[in-house]
């Protein structure tokens, strides 16, 4: 039986639509995410979306620059804590040996995890060294030519400006 959402999927929408319009997958079920974990070839950059206002506003915005670079992973996908629980209990397992964490980010290539970005390490950057970050490991380990849209697209993109806190528990609680 799936775990059902702690937070409104639909209050957290504007959280997933800012990385949608730089073309991040939002992934549902267990079986996406295998889907893209699976296989052994190519390259994945895993985002675990949060209501975290502090880290999850550094790296959503971190995110959608680094995905501008001149090399980007072939696959880019978010999974949402909190909302898609099965899918990011899935996610997270792949990211062994590293504990839960959210929001968090992932590459891997080849089905091996070969960049970690964990809360504790988000919480303590901003959006420009989140995307330092990623813009390295892409340039180390993917050969897909970026951007993930085109510039006159992506300077159109307002990233979501609010407080995860206000964000509603499903059944109205807080």
């Amino acid at each position: 039986m799936p775990l059902p959402p702690i937070y409104d999927p639909e209050a957290v929408k504007p959280m997933w639509q800012e990385l949608a319009a730089v073309g991040v997958e939002p992934l549902k079920t267990p079986e996406e995410v295998d889907a893209v974990l699976a296989g052994n070839t190519g390259t994945a950059l895993v985002v675990v979306n949060s209501v975290c206002g502090c880290a999850a506003g550094q790296a959503r915005p971190g995110v959608m620059h680094a995905l501008q670079n001149a090399v980007i992973p072939d696959r880019y996908v978010t999974v949402f804590a909190g909302v898609d629980r099965d899918a990011v209990e899935r996610a997270r397992a792949r990211m062994a040996p590293y504990p839960p964490s959210s929001p968090s980010m992932a590459l891997f290539k080849d089905g091996k995890l070969v960049l970690m970005l964990q809360r504790t390490d988000l919480q303590q950057m901003n959006e420009e060294q989140v995307s330092a970050a990623l813009r390295q490991a892409f340039d180390q380990h993917c050969a897909k030519p970026g951007p993930s849209v085109d510039a006159e697209t992506y300077k159109k993109i307002r990233p979501f400006q609010g407080c995860g806190s206000q964000i509603p528990l499903m059944g109205g609680g807080r």
